[in-house]
This record gives C-alpha cells, structure tokens and sequence, in this order.
C-alpha cells in the first residue's frame, strides 16, 4: 500500500459524523489486539490549553529520560505529526501498516452502518502505534469533552482538565456546569484530576472527579476572600521576544524557569503539567524545568520575527482570542495588521471583538470546504470599527500583503484557525528539494519518493532527467504550478494524496529554460493561488536570479548541477559572500568547501582519545592542522561515541577553555564541539567563533548563546548524543526525514536572531542511522541546500566504514574518498581527524569542477 492511499482511506473516514461513546473505539482496538493494555496513558481535556499542555508534560517525561507518545489534534500541515514517539512523527511506512491492519474490519462496519470515525480511527492509530513502540508513557489530547470522547477508551493513571468555556454546546450541554462535568470524567482512578478551572465549574468537577488538585495563581478578591490553589504559578512575564519567566511553587517542591509559551494562560498549563509529571514519573525539578522550556509548540502564539514583529496563534474561540490579546499587549509596536482566516462554525464577532483592535485586517481562507468566505469575514471586522478591511483569496498573500504593508516596527498577526497558522508557516517551513538525476534510475526514485503512482512513474522517469525539484503545496496550488509547467513543456506529477487540508508532494521536471519562465509566470500572473512565495522558493533552490550578465544555461552543467561549488539553496558562491547572499561574517566556505579539523581534548573520543588530553599537546595538534591548511578547528572536551559517559559541566570547561585560549590567535576559526550553553558561552567569551552543537540544540539555552555572541551554529540532527548502540529508528526517507526535522531546529535559532548564513546544517552521520543511511546521506548531501543554509558532513573513520571492508583503524582512505566526494556533492564544511590528507581530497574534488578557478599553486 503506498502512503496516499492509506492517508485517503483514513481522510474519507471524514464523511462519518462524530457520535458519543468510546464503544467503536474499543471494538477497534479489541480488532487490534488491544495494543493499549501495556502502556500507561495521560489524558488531558479542556476547552483551551490542552494541547500546548500534552506538550509541555510530554517534552518533561522525555527529558527524565522516558519514552513517551503524544497524540494531537488537529495536525498543522501532515497528518503523522498527531502521533509522535520521543518527538519523531509517526513514519509513513508505519501508517500503511496501520491502514492494512484496519481496512477490512473499517470497511465491513461500515457496510453494516457502524464504521469507526476518523478521529475513533486516528485515536486507536496513536494507541496502536505506541504499543507497537513500546513508549513508557502516552499522552493523549482529548478531542470534545471527556466522557463519550474517543480518548477516554483508555484508563489513564493521570489526567487534567486545563479549562472550561462554552464550546461544542449542541454536543456538550448547555452549560459551563455540563460542559465541566463531562469533561471531569477524565478523571483517573488512582489518582487526583489535575485542572485549572475556578469558581462554580471546579465544583462540578470535584461532584464528578472526587480527589482534586488544583492548579493556578494565588488571587486575594476585593471583598478579602483569598483563591490558594494546591499548586500556585506566577507568571513573570516576557524574558525575550520568545520566551516568558514563570514560577511554580506546590510546597513540598518549587521550580522557576522559562516557557516557549507566552501569555499568563500558559504559565497555569505549565503548571498543570508539572504536577502531572511528578504524578506519573521519577522526574526531578530541574528535568521539569529543563522540559517545560523545550516544549515548543508551533502555531501557539508563536514569534516568527521582529522586524516587523510577526506573530502565528492558532486561537480559534473567544477565550482564546482574548489570551492571545492579552499576551500580544505585553509588545511595543506602532500599526498591527491581521491575517484573518476561520471556520464557519466559530463565532467570528466575539472573536473580533476579543482580539486587539487592528489598524489593517486582511481576511482570508484556508484550503478547506470548512473555511469561512473571507468577504463575511470582511463584513465582520467592518462592522467592528476597522479602518481599512481586504480581502486576498490565499493565506500566504494575505500575509505577503501584510508584510508588504507592515513597516519594521509594526505588527503582523495571524490568527483565526490553526490551519491558516500552518499555512502561513510554509512561507518558512517549505522546503523545495533539488534533485541530482542522473538516469532513469534516480528519476523513479525522485518520482516514488513522492508516492507518485505506479503508472505515472513509469510514464514520466523519462522526462525527469533534465532538472528535478520536489516540494510540497496545497492541493490548488499543487494544481495550478502543473498546468502552468505543462503549458510551458515541461512535466509535474503529483502524489496521489490531494486534499484541502494535507499538502500535495510534487516531483517538478524541465528544461531550466522551462523553469525560468515557470518563475516568471507565477510572480506575474498566479498571485492569487497564493504562489508568490512558491515562486520565490523555485528561484533561490534553481539559481535562476544568477545575474543580469550571465544565463542560467552558462552557469550550469548539462545535469543542472552548478559548474562552480553551490552554497545554501544552489545558488553559485561568490568570494567574500555569505552563502544566502545577504550580509554578515565572512566564513571560508562561502566560496568553496572549508575543512574543519577535530581536536578532541578528551581521553575516550573514539579515534583520538587520550592523544590530545594534555594543554601543550593540543595545542601542538592545533598549529599542525592549521599549517595545513585547515580552516576550522573543532575541540571537544566530551565524547559522543556509543557507550560514552556524560561528563560534568565543570570537567568540559576544565578541558575546553584552556585550548580555546591558547590557540585563539591561529589563522582558523575556532568551533567548540559541546552539547551546553554554559560550555558554549565559556569557549565563546575565550575567543570560539562557532558553537557545534551535535545534541540539536537540545539545551532550550544553546540558540540564545549563538545569538548573544553572533557566532556560528552548528545544528546537527541526533536522535541521541551520546550515541546509544543499537537504536532502531525508523526512516520513510532517511534524506527527506532528516531534512524535515533539521528544518524546525533551524527555524529556532532564527527565532532566537540567527540568520541562516550563520546557521551550518550537518546531517549526523552515525547518530541514530544505519551504515546504508549514512551513504545515502552522502549520495544525496546536495538535498539539503533546500535549507537555505550551509551543510557539515561530519564522517571521519566513522563505523560507516565498515560497510567497505574498512575497520576501526584503518578508516583513513575510506574518509578521505567520501571528503572528495562530499566537497563534489556541494558540502560546505568536511569535519575531519586526518587534515593534510583530507585537504587534498577537498582541492582535487573542487578542481575537477572548476580547474582555472581552483587553482591554489597560483
């Protein structure tokens, strides 16, 4: 079964009316063997808050070292990001086989009326799939309410409700009183109901719930009545553009951190989830701490950029409108401008009413049949006082209009739905992936990747062979680029999946010539599908803006690959240029491929340990590398091989700090290889210009080091660091994976003020994947240009080797043959042991390319 027919046959499940009960839910999973019975499960109701709270407890657990699933809804842009194991979405391989488990027990209840919903079926989806991972602790968000919800099939052994308001009332009561009562029967058990309701509502909960802790902040009314909730939170308001001070204090145990969450609503979540953590597990305050900071959430009020201040919040009710204004309050800015766009079932004059008044609103629609028509919406805020009202029939217009519009010191907000947040969020988030076709070989692959259908794969691995791009568009979009290609000659299939509400993959093939006129007809005639941005995207990844002095044909090969090395997004390098082209430090591999030297100052590294532990040894190591020619050096003072033990902060700094010092006037730049902002901070202030950062920014602190100083960031993706053996992880696309994952990583040290030039990728060689996905990562390190940002490949003596015939000692030629053809495939940076050897691997890689350009004798 290939991946758009399974999402399809769980999408058509739509068509089936929500019905109370968790009775079908039940039947499904006794069809599945009842893959819950293992697990322990959380469940988390409310009428706002929930979901940001499933996160926040969930990024805690993880942190106390568990493992732990997360089911949410609904998903922003792909349908898998609702389950996730320790983080990672649940594979597209993993939802077939899903789908071949159900489909003949779906399809014969239906044919006797009583087919499973799409959230009953995605409910016993998550359950399944966390069975089948054997997770320690599930989260789940309930979907409506708590009693006849499909979640509540499960008997949790810790449960909250974070809030009550009117909502979903024909399903749910009339009530804030009924409304609280069938949400309280999430109540486990065991233990007490964790929540953050007040007033008359926490009665109702405590009729139904019996044992109640409650969760907020300590209020003293007007009349002297005091409010002492069981655990108090403060909110200490914002820290950062980003991130706000909040405090939590139970009396037997209190914590102060910092939350990704902004609003005074998100300090009580945050405190719902860290009673619900110290319930259900081992976890210590400064693992809650850590967690709570690590939570991000994408779409929850969430500050893409300061100048002008550009903000996405999925609130989609009153209540939640009115925390986003309250929180946007705590901002300075002169003109706000509104992205509008919602359902046609929400209240959209409360809404107005509850949000900030704005100066310019541009109302929209989101690609769903559900979506309000954006001239209501118009009439909406017209009748709300706002001054100037339009309308855009595409979300990223409607934004591309307001940022047109907005100067640096306005504001930018969209809001209204989740999912015109996520389709805001492209305008960042989209990747459009460059193809190396060589044969028809590579071009079915390109075409299957993107579950292209069988037929169509065999009639168009042909045409593939010229220039290759794949990326990812709503389904009008994806409709319009391929008859706007196909009206150009060239060729565009799409995958079979094409819904409103799930992006499209498109595999897009022509001549460069048909590619540039593609670019031209988009940004001058098909704004209105919403594909200005798209445009752009295709004309970065294709380098069709080389200049007015020179064609595209002139600067490319007859494959389409650059005929010079290629920085971030395939744009030809200049010297003394960052890579994206705008301004900032001049890095060596802003016009070829820079080779970093590895100084491990440890006495366990894996290939080097031991030999380079002591000051004057080190040192030593360093001025031979840099005598031969290499331009980085990169000390680590902790290793990550498989099996390594953790070192204290203190120890790092020992062994670190002193190097950096030393050998901070060497003609190199100085990278220190650390896991800790505080490592990081100390190498920086000793005179370290890059920060390599193989954990993936898993300290919430590390992003905000990078910025303070201006340095370099290495963002490495790891599953784990220290590399634990023998972990199975589970890639659809090992390249397309670790693609998307390193894209959201990278979207958070923009958040914390880097910008991509300074922001170097490196796709993790041997940390958490296979010695077959290792060399597919190398076969395929052009792909990651699609991140706009420089790429490392990190692979020296690595076990890949062994793959060869190469063992433990005897790596040198293997690692030097893959620096070759690393530096051939467009990687920026080579992190290497062996540095006089692996120079001249780089040289006559980039000299095969460019003879007379690359000609260091001269």
């Amino acid at each position: 079964m290939e991946y758009h027919e399974a999402a399809d046959f769980l999408f058509d499940l739509r068509r089936f009316r929500p019905k109370p009960g968790t009775e079908s839910t039940a039947r499904l999973l006794a069809h599945l063997e009842n893959p819950h019975e293992t697990v322990d499960f959380v469940q988390i109701a409310g009428s706002n808050g929930k979901g940001s709270t499933a996160r926040m407890l969930e990024r805690t657990l993880r942190e106390a070292g568990y493992s732990v699933g997360l089911y949410t809804s609904p998903h922003l842009e792909d349908l898998r990001e609702r389950v996730r194991v320790d983080g990672r979405k649940m594979s597209r391989a993993a939802v077939c086989d899903y789908v071949d488990a159900v489909r003949e027990y779906v399809t014969e209840r239906g044919a006797d009326g009583e087919s499973p919903t799409f959230f009953e079926t995605m409910t016993a989806m998550a359950i399944w799939q966390f069975g089948r991972e054997d997770v320690d602790i599930a989260v789940l968000e309930v979907g409506i309410g708590g009693k006849y919800d499909a979640t509540s099939v499960v008997d949790p052994v810790a449960s909250a409700v974070t809030s009550v308001t009117l909502e979903h009332t024909g399903i749910l009561g009339d009530t804030v009183a009924e409304i609280a009562r069938d949400k309280a029967h999430v109540a486990p058990a065991d233990a007490p109901l964790v929540t953050g309701v007040t007033g008359s509502p926490l009665e109702t909960i405590r009729d139904v719930a019996g044992a109640v802790v409650t969760v907020g902040a300590a209020t003293e009314a007007d009349d002297g009545t005091a409010s002492n909730p069981d655990v108090r939170v403060a909110y200490g308001g914002r820290t950062n553009h980003t991130e706000a001070a909040v405090s939590i204090d139970a009396d037997v145990w209190d914590l102060e951190t910092r939350i990704p969450l902004l609003g005074e609503h998100q300090a009580e979540n945050a405190g719902i989830a860290a009673t619900l953590a110290r319930q259900v597990g081992d976890v210590s305050t400064a693992e809650i701490a850590r967690g709570l900071r690590s939570a991000h959430w994408p779409g929850r009020f969430e500050v893409l950029d300061t100048e002008p201040l550009t903000v996405l919040d999925g609130a989609h009710n009153p209540g939640a409108c009115e925390g986003l204004a309250e929180t946007l309050g705590t901002y300075d800015y002169d003109d706000l401008y509104l992205v509008f766009g919602a359902m046609h079932d929400k209240d959209h004059r409360e809404m107005a009413a509850a949000l900030p008044t704005p100066d310019t609103v541009v109302t929209t629609e989101p690609t769903l049949d559900r979506a309000e028509d954006r001239a209501v919406l118009a009439d909406v805020f017209a009748d709300a006082g706002v001054g100037t009202v339009r309308t855009e029939t595409a979300v990223p217009d409607a934004l591309a209009t307001a940022l047109g519009d907005a100067g640096s010191d306005d504001c930018v907000l969209v809001t209204g739905s989740l999912f015109a947040v996520a389709e805001a969020r492209s305008r960042w988030t989209r990747t459009d992936v460059p193809k190396r076709v060589r044969d028809r070989s590579d071009a079915r692959d390109a075409l299957a990747e993107a579950n292209v259908a069988a037929g169509d794969v065999e009639r168009l691995d042909g045409d593939a062979v010229h220039r290759v791009v794949r990326t990812a568009l709503r389904d009008r979009q994806a409709t319009v680029l391929k008859e706007e290609l196909l009206r150009l000659g060239g060729e565009c299939a799409l995958s079979g999946l094409e819904r409103d509400d799930e992006p499209v993959d498109a595999v897009l093939m022509g001549t460069l010539a048909q590619f540039e006129a593609l670019v031209e007809t988009l940004e001058t005639r098909s704004r209105p599908h919403g594909l200005t941005d798209v445009a752009r995207e295709l004309r970065d990844t294709l380098a069709v803006d080389a200049g007015p002095d020179a064609s595209v044909a002139d600067e490319m090969d007859a494959d389409g690959d650059a005929t010079e090395p290629t920085g971030a997004a395939g744009r030809p390098r200049t010297p003394d240029r960052p890579a994206d082209g705008s301004s900032g430090p001049d890095y060596p591999w802003t016009d070829r491929t820079a080779v970093m030297g590895i100084l491990n100052v440890t006495p366990d590294s894996f290939h080097d340990g031991g030999e380079y532990d002591a000051l004057d040894d080190a040192v030593a190591r360093a001025e031979e590398m840099v005598a031969a020619d290499a331009d980085v050096i990169d000390i680590g003072g902790e290793s990550t091989r498989p099996g390594a033990d953790p070192v204290s902060v203190e120890e790092e700094l020992d062994r670190v700090v002193p190097v950096v010092k030393r050998i901070a006037d060497l003609d190199a730049l100085l990278s220190v290889d650390t896991r800790r902002a505080a490592v990081a901070d100390a190498a920086l202030e000793a005179g370290a210009d890059i920060i390599n950062d193989v954990s993936g920014l898993e300290d919430p602190e590390m992003r905000f080091v990078a910025a303070e100083h201006d340095a370099g960031l290495v963002v490495m993706h790891s599953i784990d660091a220290p590399v634990v053996p023998d972990r199975d992880v589970e890639y659809d696309d090992v390249v397309a994976d670790v693609i998307d994952q390193l894209s959201e990583r990278i979207l958070l040290a923009e958040k914390a003020g880097l910008d991509r030039n300074q922001i170097i990728v490196d796709p993790g060689i041997g940390f958490g994947k296979s010695a077959s996905e290792n060399f597919e990562l190398l076969d395929r390190i052009d792909e990651f240009r699609a991140l706009g940002c420089p790429v490392l490949f990190g692979h020296s003596h690595k076990s890949m080797f062994g793959q060869v015939g190469r063992e433990a000692g005897d790596r040198l030629e293997a690692t030097v043959a893959a620096s070759a053809l690393a530096a051939d495939r467009g990687a920026d940076l080579v992190r290497v042991h062996d540095v006089p050897e692996n120079v001249a691997a780089v040289r006559t890689a980039l000299a095969a390319r460019d003879p007379e350009r690359f000609d260091w004798e001269s």
